[in-house]
């Protein structure tokens, strides 16, 4: 093993110190707020004031490429690995030992990487930068979060879509050869359950029902039919629910759910689909998923799982939960009381939904 900064890289940490005033970091245990891999191959950080970085490099072994990690103190709230692109393979980011935050940069094979001339430059008391491999081909930015107060990390490589215009030509949805496909939509609870309760008040089902009847549009547009569970604030159970869609027999049913963490923890943020059984489930799940997180840059992909959720579990058709952020989380919250985000996460389910049909006939 090899500590580049105990010897080579760490010297010049604070090379390029020279800013007085800090950027306040996300509130949260680990010192590290936010990160990003640029298609430069420049790998940028935020961190909280005048925090001690203790980096490392390890050549490939049989199980894992040439890594690159930084360490941080404090630790990570929600461990999770990234897809890579280009020379990159994956980005992980975890809890090697109690207190600490690990950072860790996996290269593919095909790369073009010398650690010997990598320095590690403070840019003021909260920013960092690196540069970890000059790009022979197109490489697409990986990261989470506000690197500075001014650009938004873009997780997902996709450029936020205008969603400002009136009309719906901008969304550029795929088009369905055949005109017969008929899903049924599912906003979560209603009336007097509100489901999930955010902060600064905002509700679950306020959110669902908004995100769901833009689903609803969009999907109608492209010639598919379309049903909605409720259409307005109702007490509606579960066992209704699946009873209507197993009745209506439609080619899909997707229930729209957002997440609250335990003690609303504000750190916590994140989308998640769910699946119960059948390649089927999965595949739309993946189709959704991946949508919802190319409209939601900086929030975690807390990816595909399967769920035993009652409208999932009972229904006879493929069908999926997608939990479209957490309304007690900071970042999640703040975009989920905005429309304009609303309309973006329902784009995204109805493109998951088209792609899923256009994939299956």
């Amino acid at each position: 093993m090899s500590r580049f900064f105990s010897n080579k890289l760490f010297r010049y940490l604070s090379v390029l110190l020279f800013f007085n005033t800090a950027i306040p970091p996300l509130k949260s245990s680990s010192a590290l707020a936010a990160w990003a891999l640029k298609s430069n191959g420049y790998l940028e950080l935020r961190t909280k004031s005048n925090t001690n970085l203790e980096a490392y490099f390890q050549k490939a072994s049989n199980i894992y490429g040439d890594r690159f990690w930084i360490d941080f103190p404090g630790e990570l709230k929600t461990p999770r690995k990234i897809k890579g692109n280009g020379p990159i393979k994956e980005i992980r980011l975890g809890k090697p030992i109690t207190g600490k935050t690990r950072l860790v940069v996996e290269f593919t094979d095909k790369k073009n990487i010398k650690p010997l001339k990598w320095r590690l430059v403070g840019l003021d008391q909260n920013r960092w930068r690196i540069k970890l491999f000059s790009p022979q081909n197109s490489f697409k930015t990986i990261g989470e979060g506000f690197v500075n107060k001014k650009n938004i990390v873009i997780k997902t490589n996709q450029k936020p879509i205008d969603l400002n215009k009136r009309n719906y030509d901008y969304f550029r949805l795929p088009d369905l050869k055949q005109k017969n496909s008929f899903v049924i939509i599912d906003p979560g609870h209603g009336g007097p359950d509100p489901g999930a309760i955010g902060i600064g008040g905002i509700r679950e089902t306020d959110v669902v029902l908004d995100v769901s009847k833009i689903v609803k549009k969009l999907l109608s547009e492209k010639g598919v039919k379309v049903r909605l569970t409720r259409n307005s604030e109702i007490d509606l159970d579960l066992s209704p629910r699946v009873s209507y869609a197993n009745r209506m027999d439609p080619d899909i049913f997707v229930s729209i759910h957002a997440n609250a963490s335990r003690g609303k923890r504000r750190d916590v943020n994140g989308l998640e689909t769910f699946y119960y059984r059948g390649w089927r489930g999965r595949l739309l799940a993946k189709k959704i998923q991946k949508q919802i997180i190319e409209v939601s840059p900086g929030s975690p992909d807390r990816g595909v799982k399967q769920g035993r959720f009652y409208v999932i579990k009972n229904t006879r058709m493929p069908a999926v939960l997608v939990e479209i952020g957490f309304l007690t989380g900071r970042l999640d919250a703040r975009r989920l009381e905005k429309s304009i985000h609303r309309k973006r996460i329902a784009y995204a389910i109805a493109k998951g939904i088209i792609e899923y049909l256009l994939k299956v006939g």
